[in-house]
């Protein structure tokens, strides 16, 4: 099954076998349906994996899903937290430690210590509540847009690197979770994504 989704301000075709969408992605859709009937409240849930896994794109291709057979499923809203990160002016002045020297916080742009804990969990919270504005990463720009979009969705599923790690801060961030996903690749087709992300290969994403 093929679509054209927009990733990161582009158009990206995304397939995957129709055994995938009707023997994974469909049951686990009608989990999370019954999962928010079971909570009678709205569900936060986590897609999880390491860097150019293929982690926004199977969440955008599974929200699509929902949307197409909302009939049988609730539907979900796809939301990443790479906005999260703090912005570029604050990390172009502040330090950080690693391996005893003192670096920029641009200089390891992506790692943990990069993201605003605080803020993401304050705008979980909300979300699992009455709603929130979610920030997104403007990869054009190389910055933060604050507040892009309004979320009042029943179901969340969030994609990001570190949801689960397990130390402070982002523990605060794992416990608001009702379901987590690990999403594994091999290698391979790991480094042939983050080189598509870079601009490096051809922008059809074959998952």
């Amino acid at each position: 099954m093929k679509k054209i989704l927009e990733i990161d301000g582009e158009q990206r075709e995304i397939e995957f076998s129709d055994e995938t969408v009707e023997k994974i992605f469909m049951p686990f859709l009608h989990e999370l349906t019954a999962l928010k009937m079971t909570l009678d409240r709205k569900v936060v849930a986590y897609l999880v994996g390491c860097p150019g896994v293929g982690k926004t794109s199977t969440a955008k291709f599974l929200e699509q899903l929902s949307r197409e057979r909302s009939n049988e499923v609730e539907e979900i809203r796809a939301l990443g937290i790479d906005g999260f990160q703090f912005t570029a002016a604050y990390m172009n002045v502040t330090e950080i430690e690693r391996d005893g020297q003192k670096i920029l916080m641009r200089d390891v742009l992506g790692a943990p210590e990069t993201f605003d804990v605080d803020l993401l969990v304050e705008k979980i919270r909300e979300a699992r509540h009455d709603g929130t504005n979610w920030n997104v990463y403007d990869r054009k720009i190389g910055d933060v847009l604050p507040d892009f979009w309004t979320v009042e969705d029943d179901i969340l599923l969030i994609e990001g690197n570190y949801l689960l790690l397990n130390e402070e801060p982002w523990t605060r961030v794992r416990v608001l979770c009702d379901y987590s996903v690990f999403l594994m690749t091999n290698f391979s087709e790991d480094v042939e994504r983050v080189m598509r992300n870079c601009g490096q290969a051809d922008e059809t994403w074959k998952l």
